[in-house]
């Protein structure tokens, strides 16, 4: 069972971590056409601006579920070095439990701040609303919560052990 919920997170963290290197790609390549546009042709493009910042949220969210499971994220390192094998369990279950709280706020709490945003149209994107901004805030907190477990579980501290 644990193997399949461990293969469940992969694959999830995986997804996400592609889906956060593609918003990224484009973000770059957005800014490259606008900074050609504006000042090589002189022809402003707006509508690179807002998808900038549309793709760059994305990024943030999409990325933070690899950012939980290689234990980068909730980092409570000096205590886990000052404590025995008990407390640091019982330090990383608090700190799962904390993790999957917040989570579980930003699920919620995004998913009513996207559906108010329905209302909301994005200058420079005709017919488009911030609801696709707002977004990926629930998305990827969904995507964030099996790395949060899978961390607990199997833990992944590569920032942690190659920083002594």
């Amino acid at each position: 069972m644990k193997q399949f919920l461990l293969s469940i997170e992969n694959l999830t963290t995986r997804i996400s971590l592609v889906v956060a290197c593609l918003m990224m790609a484009l973000a770059v390549t957005l800014g490259l056409f606008q900074v050609i546009m504006r000042f090589v042709l002189e022809i402003p493009a707006e509508w690179t601006e807002v998808l900038i910042r549309f793709s760059l949220i994305w990024m943030v969210f999409m990325g933070i579920p690899y950012a939980f499971r290689v234990g980068a994220m909730v980092s409570v390192d000096v205590l886990s070095r000052l404590v025995g094998p008990v407390a640091k369990r019982f330090l990383s279950f608090c700190t799962c439990i904390a993790a999957l709280t917040l989570m579980i706020c930003i699920i919620w709490w995004g998913w009513d701040y996207a559906t108010r945003g329905r209302m909301q149209s994005v200058i420079g994107l005709e017919g488009v609303t911030m609801f696709w901004a707002y977004l990926a805030l629930p998305v990827g907190g969904l995507f964030s919560i099996p790395a949060i477990v899978a961390q607990f579980f199997d833990s992944r501290n590569s920032e942690l052990e190659t920083a002594q």
